[in-house]
């Protein structure tokens, strides 16, 4: 039976046929990356950022890194999500409560729409690490809303609809560092502000390229099987932290329940772009485009917190390939 995915066709997503001599479930675009060094001036690296599509082409937010190294988020357009331009300044967030729109830090947003309404999920200073929260319906105006979790906690990613009314977030609590426990969990709302009935998914271990800790990247991609989950596993070296990109399937009407993930990587890395930049070994992914009518995947990912790159997948055979290698049967 052909897989299903539940969402608009997207006939102009970005996309490169896989090279035949590639034996591999993700391939990467051949002139990667899309967003190199200095993409806008004093600005060393935009990375971890997520793309959607808007008005015929792609828009998203971007975390940016000055030579301060303090991210921020700025708005980026595309005619065909390759070729970006970006805003000079940083998202100015509309609140009218001082406490909420103080700025410390903001990165690694995810972007969202849920009901017509795109919906901005980020990693916000708040004395710590917690998961801020905007939304907008043109790209120009963002009002931020309550902060989501206390601190601390990174990876806040939502469904792209609601469950019995309620707004479902997937998050992995942390620490004030580099997190040696991670797990992922989901927790529910009935307005973006009160959060509560947190449930566990699933937890870090097993096979080693994810023993250190995991992370939610994109939002989940609806499909027949269950929802469709990308994330970051994460291992620790004699070098350091490595980061690669794999796949898992959540229930489609119990999404903390996990179907089957899958038990090695389908992106590790390898690219020159991925071991050389300011953190090197790391393939981290957090947009992602879909084309409902073909299956093909556009999945946008940092590389090496630098650069953005992109890389591809057919969706039916990365489900099909999560199913048949499961992790837990």
């Amino acid at each position: 039976m052909k897989l299903k995915i539940v969402g608009p066709a997207l006939p102009n997503i970005p996309w490169q046929p896989k090279p035949q001599d590639n034996p591999d479930l993700m391939w990467r675009y051949d002139a990667n990356p899309v967003i190199g060094r200095r993409p806008l001036p004093r600005v060393t690296g935009i990375y971890n950022s997520a793309v959607v599509p808007w008005k015929g082409g792609f828009i998203g937010v971007f975390r940016t890194e000055g030579m301060d190294r303090i991210p921020h988020l700025h708005v980026g357009r595309s005619p065909d999500g390759i070729n970006f331009e970006f805003e000079p300044k940083p998202i100015e967030l509309k609140c009218d409560d001082p406490e909420v729109r103080r700025f410390e830090y903001a990165y690694d947003p995810r972007v969202t729409l849920v009901d017509g309404v795109h919906y901005v999920t980020w990693c916000n200073g708040y004395h710590g690490p917690t998961i801020g929260i905007a939304k907008t319906r043109d790209f120009v105006r963002f009002e931020q809303l309550e902060n989501v979790f206390l601190p601390y906690n990174r990876n806040g990613v939502l469904f792209p609809r609601k469950f019995g009314g309620k707004f479902l977030m997937l998050s992995r609590p942390s620490d004030t560092g580099h997190t040696p426990f991670g797990d992922i969990f989901v927790s529910e709302s009935p307005d973006l502000v009160h959060w509560g009935r947190h449930r566990h998914v699933i937890g870090r271990g097993g096979p080693w390229w994810q023993g250190t800790k995991i992370g939610a990247g994109p939002s989940p991609i609806e499909t027949s099987e269950g929802w469709l989950l990308f994330y970051h596993g994460v291992t620790t070296t004699c070098n350091g932290f490595v980061y690669s990109i794999g796949g898992m399937l959540l229930d489609a009407k119990q999404p903390s329940k996990v179907v089957a993930c899958a038990r090695e990587p389908f992106l590790v890395p390898e690219a020159p772009y991925e071991l050389a930049g300011f953190v090197p070994g790391v393939c981290f992914p957090v947009g992602c485009l879909c084309d409902s009518a073909t299956g093909r995947i556009a999945l946008y990912y940092g590389a090496a917190d630098t650069f953005t790159a992109l890389c591809f997948c057919d969706a039916e055979t990365v489900v099909r390939f999560i199913k048949d290698n499961p992790l837990r049967k």
